[in-house]
């Protein structure tokens, strides 16, 4: 794939504006997608799709394959005549500005059965047919995801590692008298997941047709209480009872003295590499079903990543340990970077030698990391937020960029352009304004035309920053362990004027993508 001069913006689909507690996939993501292409931007970027857990954290998803069925859209189900007005007549009064998760999810859980249950009833054979081939097709790991969902519901919502044991340790025979108890929950999750291909596959046409691609989002870790851990154990670092025996972090830094234990388990890399990634490359195709481009999070733990003991409570007491490294992205390229079959429909990544794959690049970076990296031509990420805290020679300013690299303001971990600009030292305030020539009175705007003008490819900014909000529109704060992702746009944001500030900053700067129609 060649990356040409584009821009776009972050926003989460949970952000989206609408009347069910919670931005969805439905006609205000189409309406998303036009107003973006008639701004002349051509990227969208999401966080991760997954279905949620605890912290209600995309980067901490039940499974790495399957989508979240919060933001499936009522409205295409009341189109497609699976649910009716008087399923969404009780509907609560949502606050707008942000997602209130605990009175959400049981509305929109109460809205998918009743669309199941429809379904059940045999009046929609088209849907019945196709859903059915989505079965077919998605086994290798919609089997596994629905069954462990229906555990998991029937064990309170409990972590699989409490499971008993014969279902914890996936015995044939408990799995089977457990799979045929329970035949119509495990079609239910599966129908779900169904539902959100299925609207997630129209948007995207939409998205397409308009000349915008989307970038998706992978972590390179995934939870430990997920479909993806229970159902291939061999392939992390567990002891007999399921518990991780290491775990994921990042060392101690300037930022935290004490590092940062995330708890995810690690993978045993050397059986992954001896059946050539097998888990790796289906995950790869299946987000590459869902997005054009993805960012590869923490890309330096693919070169070497930190191990941290399990039983430490920090991540002091870690080690730096070799990660895949070249031989990972070289199978890659070899199993997906051909042209798309023809005959079988095969999802594929490139045809030019380099893949669509952002390397997020952040924090801790060694030789290693940049060798990898660059070898496979993969841009790295650039954050004007961090720019100016230290002189000429820091990374992150405009000058100091290569073409092959992708700007942000700033990302959905960092604060809002003016809440950093608020917050931040007065010699860091006074460098930023000498170095953009501007008095600081719309920074935001001043850090998105840095960012615009830049040689980067790519240039980004979350839509907090397009509306110069503070931190109180904040996405979230690593460190936080609840409160994060629940920042709304308001109905009202997408403004005439706003169109055409974007219209005019990507003419300017050479990003301008001519509308397609249809």
């Amino acid at each position: 794939m060649k990356f040409e001069r584009a821009s776009g913006i972050l926003l989460h689909p949970s952000s989206l504006p609408g009347a069910y507690g919670i931005g969805d996939v439905g006609p205000k993501a189409h309406e998303w997608i036009d107003f973006l292409a008639a701004a002349g931007s051509s990227l969208w970027q999401v966080l991760p799709l997954g279905p949620t857990g605890y912290g209600d954290s995309p980067y901490q998803c039940f499974s790495a394959f399957a989508g979240n069925p919060y933001i499936i859209s009522p409205d295409a189900l009341l189109t497609e005549g699976l649910l009716t007005l008087d399923d969404i007549r009780d509907r609560p009064s949502f606050p707008v500005e942000r997602v209130d998760y605990g009175a959400v999810i049981p509305f929109k859980v109460k809205l998918l059965k009743r669309a199941f249950d429809r379904f059940r009833s045999g009046s929609h054979p088209n849907v019945n047919e196709e859903f059915k081939a989505f079965r077919e097709a998605e086994a290798h790991w919609l089997d596994d995801f629905a069954l462990f969902m229906t555990i998991k519901e029937a064990h309170g919502g409990g972590s699989w590692v409490d499971w008993p044991a014969p279902l914890r340790s996936r015995e044939t025979i408990a799995l089977k008298s457990f799979g045929d108890a329970h035949a119509d929950d495990i079609e239910r999750y599966a129908f779900w997941q169904y539902l959100f291909f299925w609207q997630w596959a129209n948007l995207r046409e939409h998205a397409n047709k308009k000349g915008v691609q989307i970038i998706g989002d992978i972590p390179i870790f995934v939870a430990h209480d997920s479909a993806d851990v229970w159902s291939h154990p061999e392939l992390f670092y567990l002891d007999d009872e399921g518990q991780p025996t290491v775990v994921a972090g990042v060392p101690p830094d300037y930022f935290s003295p004490t590092g940062q234990r995330w708890g995810n388990p690690l993978y045993r890399w050397h059986l992954h590499a001896k059946d050539g990634y097998a888990w790796w490359l289906d995950r790869l195709s299946a987000v590459f079903s869902l997005v054009d481009i993805v960012r590869l999070d923490h890309f330096r733990g693919f070169a070497g990543y930190w191990e941290i003991p399990a039983e430490q409570e920090t991540a002091e007491n870690g080690q730096w340990v070799p990660g895949p490294g070249a031989d990972f992205f070289k199978a890659i390229e070899k199993a997906l970077g051909n042209p798309p079959d023809e005959k079988s429909g095969a999802t594929h990544l490139s045809s030019q030698g380099t893949l669509p794959i952002i390397a997020e690049d952040l924090g801790e970076i060694t030789p290693d990391v940049i060798e990898l990296r660059d070898r496979f031509k993969l841009p790295g990420m650039k954050i004007l937020v961090f720019a100016f805290d230290s002189d000429a020679e820091n990374e992150f300013l405009p000058h100091n960029f290569t073409p092959n690299s992708v700007v942000y303001t700033g990302t959905h971990d960092n604060d809002t352009t003016c809440g950093w600009y608020e917050r931040a030292d007065e010699k860091i305030r006074d460098y930023a304004r000498r170095y953009l020539a501007r008095d600081g009175r719309d920074m935001a705007w001043d850090l998105i035309r840095a960012a615009w003008s830049s040689v980067a490819v790519f240039a980004l900014a979350p839509l907090q920053d397009f509306l110069n909000l503070g931190n109180e529109a904040r996405m979230n704060y690593p460190s936080k362990p609840s409160g994060n992702w629940i920042w709304r746009m308001s109905p009202r944001d997408l403004t005439d004027s706003l169109r055409a500030r974007l219209k005019e900053t990507n003419i300017l700067y050479g990003r301008h993508a001519i509308r397609k129609e249809g």
